[in-house]
């Protein structure tokens, strides 16, 4: 466990400024699992992490953990003599609550789960309504899935939106979007989306996704940030490229005397995103943590890195393609267009 004695300095942590002017860690815990660990070992790591040193703790419905992480979080705080203020709570709507009223009651569900009287950001999962089973085999298909319909999209956004107006949310952000729904999106809008979440790692930097959120004013958080080693069996495709295997990536770890995971992290945080590393063992989570705030890499690094993009894409969301789909490339707007049921060339009614 994790002691006082070794925790991090908070204050040491880069955090990163919201178009409100609030600030989030450079680093927070993500708790999602995969199949490796039980939801009991993952919500006692948020625990560890509290007495590590983090103040953000990523959360979502669909992780099936919110209401073991509540109590682990109250009572961790009120050991640490820790602020509501004090720590950084996010947590998401799934893909089979993306009715409007479906959407509140998420909320207002996570809200019990968590404990908390407000999440300090919401995010919505994945832009699609499509849903599937925990562990879904890679060729599974749910025959109700449907493509990207912005008018029931921003249906649900304002339902949330409603909910930044009580209140109950700080920030409202998105997840898992492309630069077509982004743009639809913050044309329609009445509170410009705070954050988008995306996978991020040096071999898949989405280098024209990423700066587009950012001159959008949004802060950019990147899941997998290690390149997700331990993501579903049904995730992993041949040609996937190893982040931490990388022959760049480990000379620059041999080089700083470092893990090459930290490489990873390390280069998240100086780039200008915030990463979500998970882990349950204590030293990782200390470690991760520490990453950013000490060894920082040189110029030379950060530009070396920048030969490790691969457009390796590791989580493809082939679960959410829906009948009349080509492949997972219908989920991720490649041509710049929004394929609708029948893929690129179609349309999808508003």
């Amino acid at each position: 466990m994790t002691t006082e004695t070794t925790a991090i300095d908070p204050a040491t942590v880069p955090a990163f400024t919201l178009a409100s002017g609030a600030r989030i860690p450079a680093v927070g815990l993500g708790t999602f699992g995969s199949d490796r660990f039980s939801l009991e070992e993952i919500a006692q790591a948020a625990g560890v992490a509290l007495r590590a040193g983090y103040r953000l703790v990523d959360c979502a419905p669909v992780y099936a953990n919110e209401h073991l992480i509540g109590p682990v979080l109250a009572e961790t705080m009120g050991d640490l003599g820790l602020a509501r203020e004090d720590v950084f709570v996010l947590s998401k709507v799934w893909n089979d609550a993306h009715d409007p009223a479906a959407a509140v009651a998420s909320v207002h569900q996570s809200l019990a789960d968590l404990k908390l009287d407000y999440l300090d950001a919401l995010l919505i999962h994945w832009p699609f309504p499509n849903t599937h089973e925990r562990f879904a085999a890679p060729d599974a298909r749910n025959p109700t899935s449907r493509p990207y319909i912005h008018a029931e999209y921003l249906a649900m956004y304002r339902a949330l939106e409603e909910l930044v107006d009580a209140g109950l949310i700080l920030h409202l952000g998105v997840s898992n979007m492309t630069i077509p729904k982004l743009r639809l999106l913050l044309r329609d809008a009445r509170i410009a989306p705070a954050m988008h979440e995306m996978e991020l790692h040096p071999a898949f930097q989405q280098g024209e996704l990423y700066q587009f959120t950012k001159d959008a004013g949004m802060v950019a958080i990147g899941f997998s940030p290690m390149g997700s080693p331990r993501r579903p069996e049904r995730d992993k495709f041949e040609g996937d490229v190893a982040d931490m295997e990388h022959p760049v990536v480990v000379r620059i770890a041999a080089e700083l005397g470092v893990h090459p995971a930290e490489v990873c992290l390390k280069w998240a945080a100086q780039r200008g995103h915030v990463a979500i590393p998970f882990s349950v063992k204590p030293t990782q989570i200390a470690a991760n943590l520490r990453a950013v705030t000490e060894k920082p890499l040189t110029p030379e690094m950060l530009n070396a890195l920048r030969s490790v993009e691969a457009n390796s894409r590791l989580i493809k969301g082939q679960v959410f393609l829906w009948e009349g789909s080509g492949s997972w490339l219908d989920l991720w707007d490649v041509d710049g267009t929004i394929p609708g049921w029948t893929g690129y060339g179609s349309t999808a009614a508003e």
